[in-house]
């Protein structure tokens, strides 16, 4: 077997970027809220999250978290009722909390689109309202189940459809990968059979893998819908189970995820893919140690599945072969997210931050002390959403994104040129940004250099950006007002470097700060002024001679 950790591409020093920063804290405070096990999240709208939290003695809290509010932070005291409410606007607060069951909640499923819930505690399915209002609906079509698993499909027409007679499958197999999950079973056709575009997708939110014992169960929510003789457990609410099929799997299941026609599961021993299609089955690869954890993690935004081995994430498709470079992680996680370009990584009380295609740990957050228990991440379901979401088993905290614009200002602030044009190229790349907005930054950087007394390296990023006009220099050598001071834009950037001045003010400015710099550095205090500076300060003629020879050579265009 051919290694599946290709090139690792971490690079375990963290860069200095500020990609999350924290929103919301919530400290559950009331005695009948035991320490947290699980938790989910559901965007509403621009104004309003949902966060659904499951503890250890089976209540299942729902939060509501407002992204736009100031950061805050809220405890948990109970009334009357299940129902809070608080006199306070605050970005988080406690809307209510149902008992679903005496023990805890192993995890929670939202299913947006219609609206519910559902929650795996005590080795049972609960079935509630988005908004725990109604009665909990305790599912007894299975009872032992340890994963429960919702199917998402990629969109590239590469999927059977499960409901209906007969699976139909929407292509035929063609790439390497897709011949593996052929030989599985995978993309067979049955009975010939046409179905609406529409039909074939119906399936798409509302099917399930549900793992009890040695049985993979896939089964279907319907509400209101077609009721058959595999129906089960038929609600208060006009719900029901329909099962679908059942395939005989490995024991031991801790992990799964289900992507379009393949089933992942993660064992001690370690990871399969299952067929949905004929129910056969592919050993992926073994875990070096049997005493490790499963971890599994669908990446929604390029429809890939992230496999974890100790501190080691290897990404594969949908037909279970790796793609790309493996991550490697500074430790083993307790869970893992994902936001935008990044994986979210948690344990020992701090989130770290992965680039998914360098591999670069580009922030690492603290957010609670070592040995604070295992810790858990949820992210939005598109997977390209602005808000993650961490549970300690003490305390919720919510983080929301920094705009890339933002991110891009703070490495700027910090002299990271090079990390600041890094973050735009990436963003282009990815079709975030435009171009002109690269030359836009790549200006702002000329000008800041300029400033910091590198000229030549100043001009050299001023050639580099299309948009910037020659005459921008005009100020650094004619004193205004001159003949040429209307035909100058007055672009002022971002407003993170001073207004434009003759190069004999900016070159004494700049020596002043040099030896401000020198004495702070004296006294311990660090500062921003480059090393090279302080080390060997630099002449005022020396100095004046660079900014003149670099604005000519500006100004000529070499």
């Amino acid at each position: 077997m051919r290694s599946i950790f290709p090139q690792p591409m971490a690079k375990l020093e963290p860069k200095t970027r500020t990609v999350l920063e924290p929103l919301a804290e919530f400290n559950p405070s009331s005695s009948s809220v035991s320490s947290l096990r699980s938790i989910a999240i559901s965007t509403v709208s621009d104004s309003q999250t949902l966060v659904y939290v499951g503890t250890e003695s089976g209540n299942l809290l729902l939060l509501s978290l407002n992204p736009n509010s100031p950061v805050s932070s809220n405890t948990l005291t109970q009334k009357n009722s299940t129902d809070f409410d608080d006199s306070k606007p605050k970005s988080i607060s406690v809307v209510r909390y149902v008992l679903v069951s005496d023990c805890s909640v192993d995890s929670i499923h939202v299913i947006v689109h219609i609206g519910k819930v559902l929650v795996v505690s005590g080795g049972f399915i609960f079935l509630v309202d988005s908004l725990l209002l109604q009665q909990v609906k305790k599912l007894s079509f299975v009872k032992g189940v340890s994963v429960v698993a919702r199917r998402f499909r990629s969109g590239e027409s590469e999927s059977s459809n499960l409901v209906g007679d007969g699976i139909v499958s929407l292509s035929e197999f063609s790439s390497t990968g897709q011949r593996f999950l052929q030989k599985l079973g995978g993309g067979i056709r049955s009975n010939g059979v046409k179905i609406k575009e529409s039909e074939l997708h119906r399936d798409s939110n509302c099917i399930f893998a549900v793992v009890a014992g040695k049985r993979l169960i896939l089964v279907e929510l319907v509400l209101g819908g077609r009721v058959g003789r595999n129906d089960r457990d038929i609600d208060s609410i006009g719900g029901s189970f329909v099962i679908l099929k059942e395939i005989q799997c490995v024991e031991g299941v801790k992990a799964m995820v289900w992507l379009d026609d393949s089933i992942i599961v993660g064992t001690s021993n370690g990871y399969s893919l299952y067929s949905c299609v004929t129910g056969q089955s592919g050993l992926i690869f073994l875990l070096p140690d049997p005493s490790s954890l499963p971890c599994l993690k669908l990446l929604l935004k390029e429809y890939k599945v992230l496999l974890l081995v100790d501190n080691v994430g290897v990404i594969v498709n949908a037909q279970g072969q790796p793609v790309g470079g493996s991550l490697v992680f500074r430790h083993a996680s307790d869970s893992i997210g994902e936001i935008s370009s990044y994986v979210v990584v948690v344990r020992n009380g701090k989130m770290e931050l992965y680039h998914k295609k360098s591999g670069d740990c580009v922030q690492i957050v603290p957010f609670s002390g070592e040995g604070v228990g295992s810790c858990v991440v949820a992210d939005e379901e598109n997977g390209s959403g602005k808000l993650l979401v961490v549970a300690t088993p003490s305390k919720v905290i919510c983080y929301q994104k920094v705009p890339s614009e933002e991110q891009i200002k703070d490495l700027l602030r910090k002299k990271n040129f090079k990390g600041a044009i890094s973050l735009v190229e990436e963003l282009q790349s990815e079709g975030e940004m435009t171009k002109e907005i690269l030359s836009f930054v790549h200006a702002q950087v000329g000008f800041l250099l300029l400033f910091d007394l590198h000229f030549e390296e100043a001009v050299n990023h001023f050639f580099l950006s299309e948009t910037m006009q020659p005459s921008e220099v005009f100020p650094f050598i004619m004193r205004d007002p001159n003949r040429w001071s209307l035909l100058v834009p007055r672009n002022r950037y971002w407003g993170l470097h001073p207004p434009p001045a003759p190069l004999e003010n900016v070159v004494d400015d700049g020596l002043m700060a040099i030896q401000r710099a020198i004495f702070l550095k004296k006294a311990g205090v660090e500062t921003s002024v480059d090393d090279d500076f302080l080390l060997n300060p630099p002449s005022r003629a020396d100095l004046l001679e660079s900014a003149i020879k670099n604005i000519i050579r500006c100004c000529l265009g070499l």
